[in-house]
């Protein structure tokens, strides 16, 4: 299979990453389908192709005939198997829930074509625990947008032992095709390159708050003024989302049982509160 064979694109999930990264497939060219069992998403979503479309003309980023083809280029619907009939590379943007991944991708794998190469975009779960639910583990990889994926440029793709050189270099090539930076992760790690030194910071960041060594405030702008950051950590959480952040502590606690994977007590006490970051107007800031 070669980059040049690859004209439906398939993506799973119409949420915040999902509509964005069909929109995105949409505006390269691809004929898109983004399917989501939940109907007010798919709303949303085909909502929002129309704003992000008609924004972009405005700003003269893109022509009225770019924005017509594009908007022509994508659609959205609930009907799993129908938007699987004619996929040539499935992108998966749902719940970090390995058990609910585990069971789309069963389907991915009984309703795409046989050559369709089956990604996830996931950021925590690695694709050698979808593949052997597959009869193509070869063809099932890790492809991680960052957010928001019509802005950000880099794109992580993981090649597990189970992945065929050629899925990777399909993979990376679509990368590009998209107008992304992708980099090759040689080894299935948990939380990939860049997480995995957000992380770090971010761990650091909640200690210092925890301890009451300075204010969340003031631990942004040290990151933003002293290092260079386009934004602290806790910022960064808001716009990722808290409930992101806190499924992705519990399922390391789970697999871990380490207490020092549990979340942190504060950042616990916004999940508890619905307080997920921009998305609901408030998380460790205001919106």
């Amino acid at each position: 299979m070669c980059i040049s064979e690859i004209n439906n694109i398939t993506v799973i999930g119409a949420g915040n990453m999902g509509h964005q990264i069909a929109t995105l497939c949409a505006i390269q060219g691809y004929n898109t389908i983004c399917t989501d069992i939940d109907e007010n998403n798919l709303k949303k979503a085909d909502d929002f192709v129309d704003r992000y479309l008609n924004g972009r003309v405005e700003k003269c980023k893109l022509s009225d005939k770019q924005a017509k083809e594009s908007r022509n280029k994508i659609r959205f619907t609930p009907d799993l198997q129908a938007s699987l009939k004619n996929s040539d590379f499935v992108i998966e943007a749902i719940v970090e829930s390995v058990n609910i991944k585990i069971d789309v991708f069963s389907k991915l794998d009984k309703y795409a074509p046989k050559h369709a190469i089956l990604s996830t975009n996931s950021s925590a779960i690695v694709s050698s625990k979808l593949a052997e639910y597959t009869n193509r583990p070869e063809k099932v990889l890790n492809m991680h947008f960052f957010n928001p994926a019509l802005v950000m440029k880099l794109v992580e793709i993981v090649q597990g032992p189970h992945v065929a050189n050629n899925t990777f270099q399909v993979t990376y090539e679509l990368c590009k095709s998209l107008g992304k930076i992708p980099i090759h992760i040689k080894k299935e790690v948990k939380g990939f390159v860049l997480n995995r030194i957000i992380k770090a910071i971010q761990s650091e960041a909640l200690w210092m708050l925890e301890m009451d060594v300075a204010s969340f405030e003031d631990i942004d702008k040290a990151c933003v003024h002293g290092a260079g950051h386009p934004m602290g950590p806790f910022r960064l959480c808001d716009l990722t989302g808290i409930d992101l952040a806190y499924t992705l502590a519990m399922e390391t606690f789970k697999e871990t049982g380490d207490p020092a994977d549990f979340p942190a007590p504060k950042l616990v006490e916004h999940f508890a509160k619905g307080e997920y970051g921009e998305k609901t107007g408030k998380g460790w800031y205001k919106y």
